[in-house]
Order: C-alpha cells, then sequence, then structure tokens
C-alpha cells in the first residue's frame, strides 16, 4: 500500500506551528508496512485542497489529511473530500448526539456552527473522537481510501492508534520493524564505504545510514507477517555491522542517544560522574540530566570558564596553565581528576578549547578542544579539530565537544 500525507492549515505554510502530524503518522505508517511516497501542506483553501487530493488519488492507495475538521467557516476538508469523492453529506445523529454531550461535559454552549461536524459523507467510516468534537472519517472509492484525521495532535495521536490504525492492518497482512544502531567517531561516507556492499546486497531487511551532528545512524528494517519474525531478520544484520565497522565505535542499539547511552551504563554499574566544563559551558552536564533517573549517577558539574576557577576550584596547577595555558592536553587532564577529586565521582570527563569566532590563533585556531576523562583504571585525553571553516559554528563546535565527553565518558564505564 502506498501512502501520502496531506496536512491542511495556513498556519503551517505560515510556519506559526510545526507539522509534528506528518512526523507521527510517517513513523506509525511505517510500523503497518504502508510505504508512505508524499507528504505536502496545503493552505486553507478549497480549490488548492481540491487539487492536491485529486494529484495524491492519482499516484496512491491510501490518503491521510490532518486538519480542517473543525467548526468555522475555513474548516473545509470533509466537505472539499465529499466534493472529490461524488459523496452528498448526512448528518449523523450519533456524532451530533456526542458533539452536544462533549459540551455538556465541558459546561460550555454549544454554537450552531458546531452542528456542520456530525455531517458526514455518504458511506464513509466515522472515527471516533474521544479528545474533541471533530470526527475523523474513512472513505473508499474505486480502491482508493481517503482518511481525514483532526490537526491537534492530543485528538489526532489517539483517532489514528485506536481507530484508523486497525483497519488498515487488514489491508498491509505485514509489519515494519526497525532497529537502530548508534555509531560515533566515524564519519558517514567511511561508514557507507565498508557497507556498500551490505546495503547493496540486502533486500528484506534493508540497511540505510542517517548523519547527525557527530554521529552516523544506521536503521535496519525488515517486512515481516509479525514483529517477533521482523526482529528476528534484523539480528543477523546487525551482526553483519558489528564485524564490519568494529563494534568499539558502536555505543548503542535502540539507545536514542549518547547521554541516554552513558546513563544507562553508569546505572548498570553503579557509578557516578562528574564534569568540568570549559568551551561547553555546562551543556555536557545538561545532556547528562536530561535523561530520566540521571539525579542517581550525576554528582556534580563545575563550569570553569576562566583560569581562576579552573585553579582555585578545580585544582589546575598554575604551572600548567602558565605553560601550556588552558588550552591544552595537560589542564584538560588535570579538571578531570579535579572534578572527580572534589565530587567524589568513579569517572571525572572534561572540555577546554576555543569554540570561537574570536580567539583563534595559528598555534591554536578555532575549533581546537581537548576532552578528557578521569577513573581509577583508565584515562584518557584526545585532542579534537572541529571547525568545519563554516561561519557561525560556534554552537555547532561545542555540541560536538559535548558529544565526545559523552562518548568518553561511557568508554570509561565499560573500563570499570
Amino acid at each position: 500500500m502506498k501512502a501520502e500525507i496531506l496536512c491542511v492549515g495556513t498556519e503551517l505554510l505560515l510556519g506559526d506551528i510545526v507539522n509534528t502530524n506528518a512526523v507521527y503518522l510517517a513513523k506509525e505508517l511505517a510500523k503497518l508496512g504502508i510505504n508512505v511516497y508524499h507528504q505536502a501542506v496545503v493552505g486553507d483553501n478549497p480549490e488548492r485542497l481540491k487539487a492536491s487530493l485529486k494529484e495524491a488519488l492519482s499516484r496512491c492507495d491510501l490518503v491521510i489529511t490532518t486538519g480542517g475538521l473543525g467548526p468555522t467557516c475555513d474548516d473545509l476538508t470533509k466537505e472539499t473530500a465529499a466534493e472529490v469523492l461524488k459523496l452528498p453529506m448526512e448528518e449523523n445523529a450519533e456524532e451530533l448526539h456526542h458533539i452536544k454531550e462533549y459540551f455538556q461535559k465541558i459546561n460550555r454552549t454549544m454554537t450552531d456552527n458546531n452542528r456542520k461536524q456530525a455531517l458526514i459523507p455518504k458511506g464513509a467510516v466515522i472515527l471516533k473522537n474521544g479528545f474533541g468534537t471533530a470526527p475523523g472519517i474513512l472513505a473508499e472509492n474505486n480502491g482508493k481510501f481517503l482518511a481525514l484525521l483532526p490537526g491537534p495532535p492530543r485528538e489526532m495521536r489517539p483517532m489514528f492508534d485506536n481507530e484508523l490504525a486497525p483497519i488498515l492492518k487488514k489491508y498491509t497482512g505485514k509489519t515494519l520493524v526497525s532497529r537502530t544502531i548508534h555509531i560515533f567517531n566515524v564519519g558517514e561516507s567511511s561508514v557507507e564505504s565498508k557497507l556498500k556492499d551490505l546495503m547493496n546486497s540486502l533486500e528484506n531487511p534493508t540497511l540505510a545510514p542517517y548523519a547527525k551532528d557527530g554521529e552516523v545512524l544506521l536503521r535496519v528494517t525488515a517486512a515481516a507477517e509479525s514483529t517477533e519474525k521482523g526482529y528476528e531478520m534484523i539480528e543477523p544484520v546487525i551482526e553483519k555491522v558489528r564485524e564490519t565497522i568494529g563494534n568499539e565505535y558502536i555505543y548503542g542499539i535502540d539507545v536514542g542517544n549518547l547521554q541516554t547511552a552513558l546513563v544507562k551504563a553508569l546505572h548498570s554499574k553503579k557509578l557516578k560522574i562528574a564534569t568540568a566544563e570549559s568551551i561547553t559551558g555546562g551543556l555536557v552536564s545538561k545532556r547528562i540530566t536530561e535523561v530520566s533517573g540521571s539525579s542517581e549517577v550525576f554528582e556534580c558539574g563545575i563550569c570553569s570558564y576562566s583560569n581562576n576557577i579552573k585553579h582555585s576550584v578545580l585544582g589546575v596547577s598554575q604551572e600548567t596553565l602558565d605553560t601550556f595555558t588552558e588550552y591544552s592536553a595537560e589542564t584538560a587532564l588535570e579538571m578531570a581528576k579535579g572534578v572527580r577529586r572534589i565530587s567524589g565521582a568513579d569517572i571525572g570527563i572534561s572540555t577546554t578549547g576555543i569554540a570561537g569566532p574570536n580567539g583563534g590563533t595559528d598555534e591554536k585556531p578555532v575549533g581546537l578542544v581537548y576532552v578528557a576523562v578521569d577513573s581509577d583504571n583508565y584515562s584518557d585525553v584526545k585532542k579534537l579539530l572541529l571547525s568545519r571553516g563554516f561561519s557561525e559554528e560556534r554552537e555547532l563546535i561545542r555540541y560536538l565537544a559535548s558529544s565526545h565527553a559523552l562518548y568518553m565518558g561511557l568508554t570509561a564505564t565499560k573500563r570499570l
């Protein structure tokens, strides 16, 4: 089954709200084994909406719209869809009763324009709305399906999950499952080069790379008659990737991100971590504490931008600062040791460097970063050159530096 997602609303075109509906629907349809070939946004204009619906139905088996089912005069999705499908509209007594009950429940007066939400294209399946007044619609015409869902995510998502998805599942006969391999410290081009033959040889499951800042994600997707069978098909592909890329570069499977993987690893070994940050200004601490349960493994974070704090609080020797400067491997390692000593944590990680755009020299350019880790039986420091030569790259340099710090913290947990 080929599908298209068509989101309706001028506010989406103007950028007044973020279109989260398309993201959600694309993911959920993939789980059902339905391929989404097109996504589009159209404003609250009946002629443009009509043209978009006709085009979508001409090339797809299923078109799902969101938005435009409300009571106001610019909510015209249902009326336009009925016109495209050449179906008359009929008032549904049960839905009208539901709308009246809803207003009584919230102690508000129902206005006359709400009555139009009970108008349903003849023969269409009604998708119940447990969180609002607008029912959804599923209509079929000449083997093509058109599903109309409300725009507010709190109404759209449960309607899709509870009403539409069970119907669609009957037509697909299969499900799509995916697992994500998280890779750090290897470039996308290198990963693709090593895995090119494997990716080209696979049909089901499939293997596809996705680049993030400083990371590569590999998504393995299988189409199968059941979720269990799909995961069973995926496992040999994951093992082949481990052999080809090297397990040391894979920091997790389906772990979400570096900070989640780190917090999970710290929990599993009952370890605690602390941070000393200069260039990242608390970003490493922020990313760790974004993760639920981090309070049990995170001791403290010290933001030590000035050399005075590096020396007086973290204990970096004045000789180190005078001889090597604050942008050095020696300073980074003493920062990591210092925050571990102060906090009593099992692992200390630190960052120092030059984020720019000013402050760089030929000897110490913008993007020069040192990241260090210290623990009982593992200490290390990395020199990184993170500038990509772009303007306005300060935040990217800081983010990449924080990712390396998290990765080194994760490496340390594996050695304790």
